[in-house]
């Protein structure tokens, strides 16, 4: 098989409309969710045979799965410019590297930022989910808060579990990451040092601002994503009948369209 007959099966795949396109992007997406469910759970056991073989096969998978998306790229170099490449290269050398010891475990988290950052497969899940399409706002507020905190989690335990007598394990840091980003501030755990202040910042600057951003998702009107076939704009109320820009009538699909 050549290499352009290869691109092009595999863009299918990754690109294409067909029912076996739709079915393997839902399937990265399940396995997406799998690599983070068990990023986050082998952070509180303790290490093993088991969970090493598990990371080879996670980062074997991880991979194929990028050098497919580099294959079928049109603009392959461009990829290195987001953050989402680099974290995902982090990722599957924290996933190969099992001999790097528990720093690997931290840089393993970096997978989190995959997390409904596919286009395609956003596209899908708009069509197909009415649930997303009406709330994508509060779905994303919810995935971007969840990823920073489980970031940052990471960020606290490698820096000061052998620092900090107060920081044991994963739970311990996520305990502090949880109270420091709410501003509860119990006291019963803290980060001392130049460095750990800077972290506790950090985490509540970013941690409040994302809180905010989920209440407003919450508590602001919801909105569908559909493009007018005049202007262009893409946010409407979900029982919108008219463009509110330019008054063009919409067809906002929904579930009682037939």
């Amino acid at each position: 098989m050549s290499l352009r007959s290869l691109r092009s099966n595999v863009r299918r795949l990754y690109e294409g409309e067909t029912p076996s396109g739709v079915r393997f992007r839902y399937a990265l997406l399940a396995f997406d969710i799998v690599t983070v469910l068990f990023i986050i759970a082998t952070s509180f056991l303790p290490p093993s045979e088991v969970f090493e073989t598990l990371d080879v096969v996670f980062g074997v998978l991880l991979l194929a799965d990028f050098s497919a998306r580099l294959l079928v790229s049109r603009h392959p170099f461009r990829k290195f410019g987001q953050l989402a490449t680099w974290a995902d290269m982090v990722a599957i050398v924290s996933f190969l590297a099992p001999l790097a010891g528990e720093a690997a475990g931290f840089l393993r988290i970096l997978r989190t930022l995959r997390l409904l950052r596919d286009y395609q497969v956003l596209v899908r899940l708009r069509i197909d989910f009415p649930f997303f399409r009406r709330n994508e706002d509060v779905i994303f507020a919810v995935t971007n808060l969840a990823v920073f905190i489980f970031v940052m989690t990471g960020v606290v335990y490698e820096t000061q579990k052998f620092r900090n007598g107060e920081i044991h394990n994963y739970a311990d840091a996520l305990y502090f990451t949880v109270t420091a980003l709410t501003t509860t501030g119990f006291g019963d755990i803290t980060l001392p040092g130049t460095l750990g202040r800077l972290i506790t910042v950090v985490i509540m600057i970013f941690g409040v601002t994302l809180f905010f951003n989920l209440a407003r998702a919450l508590i602001s009107p919801s909105k569908v994503r559909f493009p007018c076939p005049a202007c262009g704009l893409q946010r409407h109320d979900a029982d919108a009948v008219h463009c509110k820009a330019c008054g063009v009538v919409l067809n906002i699909p929904d579930e009682g369209a037939a």
